[in-house]
C-alpha cells in the first residue's frame, strides 16, 4: 500500500507542496501503528485554531501535519467500525486518512466549528468509495497465497461443515498460510455476492441492505460532540437553511425528516413528481449538503 498523499496549494506563491502520510504498511505491524498514533496529542481548540489559520494564510505544511497527525486517532476508530465488511482494516484506515487530509486542506478555522466535526464526513465519504469499489467477490483472490487457498480449500475440507480448529491448523500448515487466512477464506468463499445498498426498485421496509447494518451505530465522543453542534445548528439556522432550497428540494427534506409522524418514503416522494426514487435520493443528497454548508455559516 503506498503512502497517503494529498497536495496543498499556496494561491498567493502559485507554487505547489505534496504533503505525505505515512502507510500502515510503512510500520511493523496494525498494532504497531495503533500504538505509535497515540503518541501524537490532542490539540487544544487554540492550537487547532492557530495551525488551521497558518494553514489557510500560509500554506504552512507544518501546521497541516500537526492537524492531521492529532485526529489520526479518529480515522482508526471510525474505520474500526467498518470492519464488518471483510476489508483489509488497514485498507480502511489509509483510505480514512485520505478523507482526513482533503478536509485539512479545505477547513476553515474561521466557522467556528472544531475539525473534528467536519472531518468525520470527508473520513467517511473516502471509506464508503473504497468500501463500494471493493465489495466484489472476484477480488477473493488477489495474492499467490490467497489463489493458492481459493484453488484448494474446498477440496481439502473433510466435510461441508465450518472448519474446526484442527482443519485450520492441518490446511494452514499444508498449503503454508496463517490460520487466520484460512478462516478468512472460508468466510468468503461461503458468502454469495449481494449488493452493498440493496435493491432500490423494492418498495420494502423491511429489507435491509449491508450498508445499513455492517457499520457499529454507537456514538463515538467525536460523533456526541458533532451532535451537539447539529442541534444548536438546528435551532438557530435551519429556517434559512430551508429557505435557500428551491421548493421541490425543501418538499422533499422536509417530508423526509422534517414532519411530525411517519416520514414520506423515496417512492412516495418518486410518484408525487413523478421521477424515480434514486432521483429523489439524489435531490435529497444535494439539498442536505447544501443545507449542511449553510448551517455551517450559521454556527
Amino acid at each position: 500500500m503506498e503512502s497517503a498523499k494529498i497536495t496543498f496549494m499556496d494561491d498567493k506563491s502559485n507554487m505547489t507542496n505534496a504533503l505525505t502520510l505515512p502507510s500502515v504498511a510503512a510500520v511493523d505491524s496494525l498494532d504497531h501503528y495503533m500504538r505509535s498514533i497515540k503518541a501524537f496529542p490532542v490539540l487544544t481548540a487554540e492550537e487547532e485554531y492557530d495551525f488551521a489559520i497558518r494553514l489557510k494564510k500560509h500554506n504552512d505544511l507544518e501546521a497541516a501535519k500537526q492537524l492531521i497527525m492529532s485526529h489520526l486517532r479518529l480515522v482508526a476508530s471510525i474505520a474500526r467500525s467498518y470492519s464488518g465488511y471483510g476489508l483489509p482494516q488497514s485498507d480502511l484506515i489509509q483510505e480514512g486518512n485520505i478523507g482526513l487530509m482533503k478536509a485539512v486542506k479545505r477547513f476553515d478555522p474561521d466557522r467556528g466549528v472544531r475539525l473534528v466535526s467536519f472531518a468525520m464526513h470527508w473520513i467517511k465519504a473516502e471509506i464508503h468509495e473504497y468500501i463500494i469499489r471493493n465489495w466484489r467477490l472476484v477480488k477473493v483472490a488477489t495474492t499467490k497465497a490467497q489463489r493458492k487457498l481459493f484453488f484448494n480449500l474446498r477440496s481439502m475440507k473433510q466435510t461441508t461443515g465450518t472448519l474446526q480448529a484442527e482443519e485450520i491448523d492441518h490446511i494452514a500448515r499444508e498449503l503454508k498460510v496463517k490460520p487466520e487466512e484460512v478462516v478468512e477464506m472460508e468466510a468468503r468463499l461461503g458468502n454469495h455476492e449481494i449488493s452493498l445498498e440493496g435493491n432500490s426498485d423494492e418498495d420494502n421496509e423491511d429489507n435491509f441492505s449491508p450498508i445499513a447494518y455492517l457499520a457499529d451505530q454507537k456514538p463515538e465522543p467525536s460523533e456526541l460532540l458533532a451532535n451537539l453542534e447539529f442541534e444548536h445548528m438546528q435551532t438557530t439556522g435551519l429556517e434559512e437553511a430551508l429557505a435557500s432550497l428551491d421548493d421541490r428540494s425543501r418538499r422533499i427534506v422536509q417530508a423526509r425528516w422534517l414532519q411530525e409522524g411517519n416520514n414520506t418514503t423515496l417512492h412516495d416522494l418518486a410518484a408525487e413528481f413523478g421521477v424515480s426514487a434514486e432521483r429523489i435520493r439524489q435531490i435529497e443528497q444535494k439539498a442536505m449538503a447544501k443545507m449542511k454548508e449553510q448551517l455551517s455559516y450559521t454556527a
